[in-house]
C-alpha cells in the first residue's frame, strides 16, 4: 500500500478546529493536550482535560507555533511538538533530560498520530517536517528525547517521544544516555 500522501503545515490558530478534531474529546493522552513539558507537574494536574486544552488554544492564539499537523487531504492525521527548548519549562527542569550544554537547541517533544496511521511511517515523516520547519527557524541543532524500547510493544503513552530508530534513520546521533529509559538525540543542521 505504501506510506500515504501527506502535507505538513504548522499549528495555526487558523488550523485549531483540525488539532481539536485530531486530539479528540480526551486531548490525546488523557487530557495532555501537549501541555506535560510546558507547565510545573502541579499546573499540569490542575489543568489536565480543558485548563490544558485552553491553556494551548491561548499559546496558539497569541501567534506561537508549538508543532506541525501532518494532514492527509484535509483531515489532521498526526502531530509533533517541536520549538525552542526554552518553551518546555518542565524539560529545563528535568533531572534526567537536563541540558547538555549551553547550545540553543529546539526540542521534539511529542508524536500523536491516529490510530488508523500508526505503522506507516508517519512518525519519520513527522521528524522530517519537525525538522524542516526548525531549520526555516534558523534552528542549528534539533534534539530528540526517545525511550529506549523493552522487549514487547509499549503502549502509546510510553512512546509519545518516540523511539531512537526513527531518529537514528532521520540523520539524528545519541549524544547522552540519562537514564535506562533515555537517550538525549542530536541532528545538526546545515548553516
Amino acid at each position: 500500500m505504501g506510506a500515504p500522501r501527506l502535507e505538513f503545515h504548522p499549528l495555526t490558530p487558523q488550523r485549531w478546529a483540525d488539532f481539536e478534531s485530531l486530539f479528540g474529546p480526551r486531548g490525546a493522552y488523557a487530557g495532555c493536550w501537549c501541555m506535560w513539558w510546558r507547565e510545573t507537574r502541579g499546573e499540569f494536574d490542575l489543568n489536565k482535560g480543558e485548563g490544558n486544552r485552553l491553556r494551548m488554544k491561548a499559546l496558539v492564539d497569541s501567534g506561537i507555533v508549538p508543532g506541525i499537523l501532518a494532514y492527509e487531504g484535509e483531515r489532521a492525521v498526526g502531530w509533533v511538538s517541536v520549538a525552542p527548548r526554552g518553551d518546555f519549562p518542565s524539560l529545563n527542569r528535568s533531572r534526567v533530560l537536563k541540558p547538555l550544554d549551553d547550545q540553543p537547541v529546539w526540542s521534539i517533544v511529542c508524536f500523536f498520530v491516529d490510530g488508523a496511521y500508526k505503522g506507516k511511517g508517519l512518525g519519520r515523516m513527522l521528524i522530517r517536517a519537525a525538522v524542516e520547519y526548525a531549520a526555516s527557524k534558523k534552528a542549528r541543532i534539533v534534539e530528540a528525547y526517545p525511550t529506549i524500547p523493552k522487549k514487547g510493544n509499549l503502549p502509546p503513552v510510553s512512546v509519545y517521544m518516540g523511539l531512537p530508530e526513527m531518529f537514528r534513520r532521520e540523520g539524528f546521533v545519541e549524544c547522552a544516555r540519562p537514564s535506562k529509559s533515555k537517550l538525549v538525540m542530536r541532528r545538526v543542521l546545515e548553516s
